[in-house]
């Protein structure tokens, strides 16, 4: 297959969000048709692009000398493109509906839009450039999806969002450098780039770069102590928090953390090391802490979104063992924790749009009454857990399994982490179940008489959501088998 291929799936969508502002639809029906279909075909040329495989390259742009804009498909990028590729058309659909009401869609869906493209462009970049630069418009184009409903708290949460990621910006462009002046390539390679040669006594120096470089980029992931923005974006609507915490932003943060460390330096390279000891004490530190947050929040979304930062650093744990098992466990946990938190987030969202309660003691009995809705909540929040036969147990087992396979001071105390971490998220997740479906005798059953399940348009994804949470947890070693052999390269 043509490597074009790569740089059409990019571009197509970009291009189609641009446009949505400019056509005249007849109807909003036409504008979701538009939207939808464009959306559809990048997912179908992503699928054929995976299946087909194209062993090479993909020059869109030559900057200057071996500094390009271009693409290549490899195992990690297949991972990534995959689970977003299959998540995006669902979420649309699911914004159609939450979005009815909440004014200048043309503009919200031109930046959701360009937004798939944009991080399709992440998963493609052959190189730390290439990758860079999609990186970075990333921020940008999601930038106006925070601030959408211009409110006071909106823009503040705005602000705050754009600070972090300029900043992680910086730390990532210092990395970017050092790996140009000191690597063989630009491009991605399995096990690293560093020249030796050139490094000569400068090691410290280098350990120095990948920390800002890690850093940098894991501020998207909302690693510790850079994790406030995550919960203040939640004021953002539903489709961009989901968005935010479940598919683009994040992930691309736990993606670029992962090529830097296993493609750039070379994991063989950091394990070991002061370095390595820094950053896995951060991820630790972010497990608990998230989930410590998230225990003591009353807000709903706001509660996901700090579980959201500690369950990020799960993958952060796998990338900073620094082993190929510690990789696996790493993208296991990146696409089951995409599909059960877009779950979650989905669920909230649709409570919100059909009642406009936002806090975890405002939904009473609500079970009862959105029976769909909140056993996709429960699943979801099972699958959190850890609970065997779903897919949240299948990755925490592969991260414990890197870790014993590490059997370092640090991996012993990670294990420790996620043990805290499995138990404060049953609280935080089976409280709101709870409610919901035992609301306790003093309860009104009439206070909640007008709550209901949403139309098809949100239950269909959540529906599809729950089938692959439990699907992934019950064929979980088809899964771990297809990562492996990413991980054997390294």
């Amino acid at each position: 297959m043509n490597a074009a291929i790569l740089a059409v799936v990019v571009l197509l969508p970009i291009l189609a969000g641009v446009l949505i502002p400019f056509i005249p639809f007849k109807s909003r029906l036409w504008m979701m048709i538009y939207i939808e279909t464009a959306v559809l075909l990048v997912t179908a040329l992503v699928f054929a692009a995976l299946f087909g495989q194209p062993a090479k390259e993909f020059v869109l742009f030559r900057f200057a000398g071996n500094l390009t804009l271009s693409f290549k498909l490899d195992g990690l990028g297949t991972m990534f493109s995959g689970v977003v590729a299959f998540l995006w058309p669902l979420a649309t659909l699911y914004s159609f509906e939450y979005m009815k009401h909440e004014g200048h869609e043309k503009y919200f869906f031109m930046f959701y839009t360009m937004t798939y493209g944009i991080t399709l462009g992440i998963a493609f970049a052959e190189d730390i450039v290439t990758m860079y630069c999609f990186y970075e418009a990333l921020s940008i184009v999601t930038l106006p999806l925070v601030i959408h409903t211009l409110t006071r708290e909106a823009i503040l949460a705005g602000r705050t969002y754009i600070y972090y990621m300029l900043g992680g910006a910086a730390f990532g462009f210092i990395g970017l450098v050092f790996v140009l002046l000191y690597g063989t390539t630009s491009n991605f390679i399995p096990g690293g780039v560093l020249d030796f040669e050139k490094i000569g006594n400068h090691t410290n120096m280098i350990l120095f770069t990948y920390l800002l470089c890690f850093f940098g980029f894991s501020i998207k992931t909302a690693i510790w102590p850079f994790s406030s923005w995550l919960p203040k974006a939640g004021v953002a609507p539903t489709p961009v928090t989901a968005l935010l915490h479940a598919v683009a932003v994040v992930k691309a943060g736990a993606f670029a953390a992962m090529r830097v460390t296993y493609y750039s330096f070379g994991a063989d390279f950091l394990r070991g090391t002061w370095a390595q000891t820094v950053v896995m004490t951060a991820v630790i530190i972010t497990i608990v802490y998230g989930c410590s947050r998230a225990l003591k929040e009353t807000h709903l979304k706001r509660r996901l979104a700090w579980s959201t930062v500690s369950n990020l650093s799960y993958v952060l744990f796998g990338v900073v063992l620094m082993s190929p098992l510690g990789l696996v466990g790493a993208m296991t946990h990146m696409v089951c924790h995409a599909f059960i938190k877009i779950s979650a987030f989905f669920c909230a969202g649709a409570v919100i749009y059909k009642t406009g309660r936002e806090y975890v003691h405002q939904i009473n009995g609500f079970g009862y009454r959105m029976p769909k809705v909140f056993l996709v909540f429960t699943v979801a929040g099972l699958a959190l857990m850890g609970v065997p036969g779903l897919s949240g147990f299948a990755s925490k087992w592969n991260l414990v399994r890197a870790a014993l396979d590490a059997g370092t001071g640090m991996a012993y105390l990670g294990i420790g982490a996620l043990l805290i971490s499995a138990l404060l998220t049953a609280i935080y997740m089976l409280s709101i179940v709870v409610r919901a479906f035992f609301p306790g005798k003093d309860f009104d059953a009439a206070s909640i008489a007008d709550v209901e399940d949403p139309n098809w348009m949100m239950i269909l994804p959540l529906t599809v959501f729950t089938v692959v949470t439990i699907f992934l947890g019950v064929c979980s070693g088809w899964l771990t088998s297809m990562l492996e052999q990413i991980g054997s390269l390294m």
